[in-house]
């Protein structure tokens, strides 16, 4: 609060003109990406991020065609939520499409068409046929969007493998990779800073928001030279509010907290704690169906049936009903709404971690 009011009692306008710190922020935004990503767009949500690396996509590209996931969620603006299939978050997402999504199966290794470590090519196989339709048909690619975990099903990791397969396939049709880091991204997954690292790619596009902000309005693109020059061509990118010098300072005073108080690690060490006392849950509770996810973004999925894994809708929203009576505000998540969305803040203590944990294992003792 002290450097925003610093930053507010000198001068805040909008990013057609150039601050220290907005210039010091993207540096360090800059340095935090794999080599070659050297260019930065500073907005105000996770939505207009995606917004923006669509755009980019179209920009670069000349085509419109994008290739995204279903159960997967980018945002609320056109081109964002025109991406997005989660019925969780629009229960219209699948019937209302435009003709310039191509959505594909979600990779889901719990609950999809394909389960375990060896699901890897049936899903890759699923963008290949979807890529060969629209080959067939003349269509141009603009590019790919997903999260590199899945994290509105609930921190779902990708199969081994599978984005670099897609990655390449897209990339030969001249298309646009983009990583939306929005919920997963900026250290929340412990073992990595990026969700992309977790399958080893390096996206054309890496959008973020959320956490950079810790509560305050910003989100950013980081791309490469190229991509961001082709959307010059069509007039200059500037932003009211996105990238003032009050939010690069918010931003650049979160990644000087993120660093001195280790919070990456914290949530590598106390997310690896937490996920061992849910699974302990799963192995009491048969309604514990599996818990996804790494570091400080995981997911408690609750099924009927450990065979059929029939979703437990009514039983997570009574789960969460009653966790509120105790003292902890959770929500549920994945199209079938069965799944709690743990991602608290990454200063999360260990304690607090048990709190939730002897908690939910109360709540379920109590008859579910």
């Amino acid at each position: 609060s002290a450097a925003v009011g610093r930053q507010w009692s000198l001068l805040n306008t909008n990013s057609r003109f150039h601050y220290a710190a907005v210039t010091e922020f993207s540096e360090r935004l800059a340095a935090l990406a794999p080599e070659g990503l050297d260019t930065v767009f500073l907005v105000n949500s996770g939505s207009e991020a995606n917004d923006l690396a669509i755009r980019l996509a179209w920009a670069h590209s000349g085509a419109r065609n994008m290739i995204s996931l279903l159960e997967a969620y980018h945002g609320w603006t056109v081109a964002s939520d025109a991406v997005s299939t989660s019925i969780a978050d629009n229960p219209q997402a699948l019937t209302t499409r435009p003709d310039w999504v191509h959505p594909v199966v979600s990779p889901n290794t719990y609950r999809g068409p394909f389960r375990g470590e060896d699901s890897t090519v049936g899903y890759v196989d699923a963008v290949s046929r979807k890529l060969a339709d629209l080959d067939e048909k003349g269509g141009k690619l603009a590019g790919f969007i997903s999260e590199p975990v899945y994290g509105n099903a609930g921190g779902i990791p990708l199969p081994s493998g599978y984005l670099e397969a897609v990655y390449a396939m897209v990339r030969e049709r001249s298309g646009v990779c983009i990583a939306d880091e929005v919920q997963v991204g900026y250290g929340r997954l412990g073992h990595h800073f990026w969700g992309f690292e977790q399958q080893g790619v390096v996206p054309d596009i890496i959008t973020v928001a959320k956490g950079m902000g810790n509560g305050h309005p910003l989100g950013a693109v980081i791309t490469r030279r190229e991509i961001a020059d082709a959307l010059e061509k069509e007039g200059y990118f500037f932003s009211s509010a996105g990238g003032s010098p009050v939010s690069s300072v918010v931003g650049l005073t979160v990644l000087d907290i993120l660093h001195d108080d280790a919070l990456q690690e914290n949530a590598r060490a106390v997310g690896t704690h937490l996920k061992s006392r849910l699974e302990a849950l799963g192995d009491r509770f048969p309604l514990v169906g599996a818990v996804h996810g790494m570091g400080l973004y995981l997911g408690v999925e609750f099924a009927r049936d450990r065979e059929t894994l029939e979703p437990a809708t009514e039983e997570t929203a009574a789960i969460c009903d009653r966790l509120l009576d105790l003292g902890i505000v959770m929500q549920p998540t994945g199209d079938h709404l069965n799944v709690l969305k743990i991602k608290p803040p990454l200063c999360l203590a260990r304690e607090s971690a048990d709190f939730f944990a002897d908690m939910l294992g109360r709540v379920l003792e109590e008859g579910w």
